[in-house]
């Protein structure tokens, strides 16, 4: 069997990134830019950090800001419309998940047409043409979308996420600066953050992972571990550490696939529209006491990344809960709300059953039933 990585073909990392988006958009001839940015970061004048840049390189752009925070068909229809009379012949990300999925989704249909319809590109749809030319520049440290195959969008009609999973969607090059995500308050650093620490630990935990994606996921988890803590308290240090750990968790997770503590939060999102980073934090614990006898030798080796001390000694059962506490611990040190009050009794079965029809819920290491899925959300309640 093979295994594949898919990668940026170009990647920046560090203070003053951003002023390598100019020489990027020169070298390749683009002429102007489709700048896709939340509302809020036009707002507070984060996107003005990058077209700042290209105004006074005398580059054109156009900006689309229809984009919501679990971006939707219609976002992605209207921004399908807006490129097109655009004029522009590349896309400018700026943003958390919700712009890198908008602007993968955008790209896509522009140069696959036949996927206009947008229900169609769930799964892993057969796109022949590489998307439109994306330079990702990401402003939270969690969702890793700048180096992912993986884009999510919610179907408001039929209360649900879908995954697509394409390789055609890699932005061409990934701009991850620290500085544009030290506007981040607390709480988005926090539910980000513990979000890449799921994508490291269920990537590591997933059916398909292997020695490259291994050793990926858990310098990621060392490197969360270490720093988020900081970064929520808006240090110089921990932004930096995150802005790392986050996209080397992607460089893993997006070549293997994750697991059923992304398939629930998926579902959560959809149903009640619970920030994912929030959905996947409350739910990581519950996940991992689900997968723990599933794991070999795992957990121990996430809890060494952790910085659990004393793990060699430990009998199976002492680091697996080990590793469940740590994460807990990390949790609630940033202040996550372990339960999830919007969770309906009579909503319990049709969650589950969309948890179990979402793309990431094969990769997980156990099988799971309808019943036992219903009482992991129950643990929410």
């Amino acid at each position: 069997m093979a295994n594949r990585i898919s990668l940026n073909a170009t990647s920046y990392h560090g203070e003053g990134a951003i002023n390598e988006i100019v020489n990027e958009v020169n070298s390749r001839g683009f002429k102007k830019a489709f700048v896709a940015s939340d509302p809020d970061l036009i707002k507070f004048g984060v996107t003005a950090k990058v077209t700042d840049l290209l105004e006074k390189a005398g580059l054109a752009y156009e900006i689309y800001s229809d984009i919501k925070p679990n971006p939707t068909i219609e976002n992605v229809k209207n921004g399908v419309t807006a490129f097109k009379n655009s004029g522009a012949d590349y896309i400018i990300a700026v943003g958390g998940g919700s712009s890198m999925d908008t602007s993968k989704a955008i790209g896509i249909i522009i140069t696959n047409p036949e996927f206009e319809d947008v229900r169609s590109l769930e799964g892993v749809a057969p796109t022949k043409n590489p998307c439109v030319p994306i330079i990702a520049v990401p402003t939270t440290a969690g969702t890793a979308a700048e180096v992912t195959i993986n884009y999510v969008i919610t179907d408001v009609e039929k209360e649900r996420k879908f995954v697509c999973v394409d390789t055609h969607d890699m932005p061409i090059v990934a701009v991850v600066d620290p500085q544009m995500m030290s506007s981040m308050p607390k709480g988005l650093t926090a539910a980000t953050g513990m979000d890449a620490l799921t994508h490291a630990i269920e990537g590591y935990t997933t059916r398909g992972a292997w020695e490259m994606t291994d050793m990926f996921h858990l310098e990621a988890i060392r490197l969360i571990s270490k720093y988020l803590r900081s970064a929520v308290n808006n240090e110089k240090e921990g932004r930096e550490g995150m802005a790392l750990g986050q996209y080397i968790a992607g460089m893993g997770f997006s070549n293997v696939g994750l697991g059923i503590d992304h398939s629930m939060a998926h579902t959560l999102s959809a149903h009640y529209d619970t920030p994912h980073g929030v959905a996947c934090a409350s739910l990581l614990p519950i996940s991992m006491e689900f997968n723990r006898e599933f794991t070999g030798e795992k957990y121990r080796e996430i809890a060494r990344a952790m910085g659990v001390e004393g793990v060699d000694s430990m009998s199976q059962e002492e680091y697996r809960d080990a590793a469940i506490e740590a994460v807990k611990k990390l949790s609630s040190d940033v202040g996550i709300n372990p339960k999830n009050e919007k969770i309906k009794e009579e909503d319990l079965d049709q969650l589950a059953c969309d948890a179990l029809n979402d793309a990431c819920y094969p990769g997980n290491p156990r099988e799971a039933t309808k019943e036992q899925v219903i009482e992991m959300f129950k643990m929410l309640m």
